[in-house]
């Protein structure tokens, strides 16, 4: 058995998973980015010492622990370099589980994560070259190619949240303008709508469902507002979907992947996103004599992490 965990910028998740990619038992806590790192990694260890004994697992049957983090590591240190959303660089992470648990550790982009859970257990399964994009608080992605991890020559690659996609109207927390997350993550959603109810769109059905408390808007909110055919939500979501269509078509053209799977909160939405979505790339692919790689939705949802995390001793890397 293994352990996986994935770090976010919301919860935090662990998972007891089986040799054959089944999580056996899980638990979730907030990640309370103000606390800090030292008490964010004091809540792992706790976390995984509770999983443990509510599932009567001795720690000596657990083979490793993989981390799914949202950020940059240094594959060799097993160090965190920097994560934008928890605001933490340097981190040893790794070193710090390992020796406390007596037990091989790894961590990687929580992207990269994802992509290799589908990739066991999920939407790709059996699919040689894949590409993962999760949607959520931002916006994080995984490559799998020729079935192994690939997240480039020093390890940072994948971050395709900070592709620059145009010009927007607020920075990245990385620093930047114009990078996807800042056009199609929920996050990037909810700012879209705040900013044009502030610029006069108040009859908004929207600013009704919180009951003008904009603080209380989130992606569901502005989802039940498009199938409510709310104007307002209906703009922001065909803006959305262009921008998602924009990175997904960037993807095509330099990877050109089997399979991209659409994972993270937003996919919940379903259908809601993945019509749209194709027929939006299928209007700005480079050439459109010829397939491109399927356009499908996670199966494994927030598992997906949590398994991939958990199996990272047992599946290569391109570069080492």
């Amino acid at each position: 058995m293994r352990i996986g965990i994935d770090l976010g910028g919301t919860n935090i998740k662990v998972g007891i998973i089986d040799n054959q990619g089944n999580i056996i038992a899980k638990s979730s806590i907030p990640t309370i980015v103000k606390r800090g790192v030292d008490l964010i990694i004091k809540d792992i260890i706790g976390q995984i010492e509770e999983i443990l004994d509510t599932a009567n697992i001795p720690l000596e049957k657990i083979k490793s622990i993989g981390i799914g983090v949202p950020g940059l590591v240094d594959k060799k240190t097993q160090r965190i370099i920097f994560a934008t959303n928890l605001f933490w660089q340097n981190v040893k992470l790794g070193e710090i589980i390992e020796d406390y648990f007596n037990k091989p550790t790894y961590i990687i982009n929580d992207g990269i994560a994802a992509a290799l859970g589908e990739h066991i257990a999920g939407s790709t399964k059996g699919v040689k070259d894949s590409v993962l994009i999760t949607l959520g608080t931002g916006v994080g992605g995984g490559f799998i190619v020729n079935g192994s991890i690939y997240n480039g020559g020093h390890g940072w690659g994948s971050e395709i949240g900070h592709m620059i996609v145009g010009e927007n109207f607020y920075n990245c927390n990385c620093g930047q303008n114009g990078c996807w997350e800042t056009f199609v993550s929920a996050t990037a959603l909810i700012m879209y709508v705040k900013k044009r109810i502030s610029e006069g769109c108040n009859d908004s059905l929207i600013v009704k469902m919180v009951e003008g408390n904009l603080d209380n808007i989130n992606g569901k909110t502005i989802f039940d507002g498009v199938k409510k055919e709310d104007k307002l939500a209906l703009e922001t979501m065909d803006r959305f979907i262009k921008y998602l269509a924009i990175g997904i078509v960037n993807i095509y053209n330099i990877l050109d992947p089997d399979s991209i799977v659409i994972g993270g909160g937003l996919a919940k939405a379903g259908s809601h996103i993945l019509d749209p979505l194709k027929e939006e790339v299928g209007k700005r692919v480079f050439y459109k004599g010829v397939k491109y790689g399927d356009i499908v939705l996670a199966k494994l949802g927030n598992d997906g992490g949590i398994i991939g995390a958990g199996f990272l001793d047992t599946i290569p890397s391109i570069i080492p």
